[in-house]
């Protein structure tokens, strides 16, 4: 099976620091308690590094719409791939380890709304949340789990949420189709690349558009085996 052996794309869209990292040394800063914070300063620098990171979605209108957090907000650029990521997304597949930390803080309406299979080898019944979301627990690989991903988001995409070993695994099997990058101003020195451990023997890239906001600049890219 390849990533062209379906109809629906097979894509990600993830934020990346200039450096080409992907998320702080460590992601437990986002469920840090405050003493654990006052404990290790390094929470609180890594819990910056993510919110610098992730900064330009949090003042878009569509953001805000999506995590039911108010009126208002900003439009634009940004705004308007934020909505198309979204409304293109039929399904999502991601990794135990961001499960794991978006269990502990999603909300009970969590920002997908569509069905999500998630790679694990932890034998648990799906979990149904609000607004749409249900989580189904996959033990037998990746390319099974994207065949029940593709069944699920019918005529729209199927979107490889992360985490960065996840993406790289379905990359490597020449599963994506397409990948988009928000660049953010901002330098880590230190992290989870999004880039490590993918096999450029096997992967190519072709370049499809290039966008800048005032915060940000996307990268939108096509993907070939070699």
């Amino acid at each position: 099976m390849t990533a062209r052996d379906h109809d629906s794309t097979v894509f990600f869209s993830v934020s990346m620091s200039l450096d080409g990292y992907s998320a702080p040394v460590s992601m437990d800063a986002l469920l840090a308690t405050p003493e654990q914070r006052k404990q290790d300063p390094r929470l609180d620098e890594w819990m910056g590094q993510w919110m610098e990171l992730q900064g330009w979605l949090f003042p878009l209108r569509f953001f805000r719409e999506n995590l039911t957090l108010g009126q208002g907000g900003e439009e634009g650029l940004d705004n308007d791939i934020a909505r198309q990521t979204f409304e293109r997304t039929g399904s999502s597949v991601m990794g135990k380890r961001m499960f794991d930390l978006g269990e502990a803080s999603w909300p009970d309406d969590p920002p997908f709304h569509t069905p999500v299979f998630v790679l694990t080898h932890e034998k648990r019944d799906p979990w149904e949340r609000e607004g749409g979301t249900t989580f189904h627990f996959v033990n037998d690989g990746i390319e099974s789990a994207l065949k029940q991903a593709r069944d699920a988001a019918g005529e729209r995409d199927v979107r490889i949420a992360g985490g960065s070993d996840a993406i790289v695994q379905y990359l490597n099997a020449g599963l994506v189709d397409e990948f988009s990058i928000a660049v953010s101003p901002v330098l880590f020195g230190a992290g989870t690349r999004l880039f490590d451990n993918v096999d450029a023997s096997k992967v190519a890239i072709e370049p499809v558009r290039s966008e800048a906001s005032s915060r940000v600049t996307h990268l939108t890219y096509t993907v070939r085996q070699r």
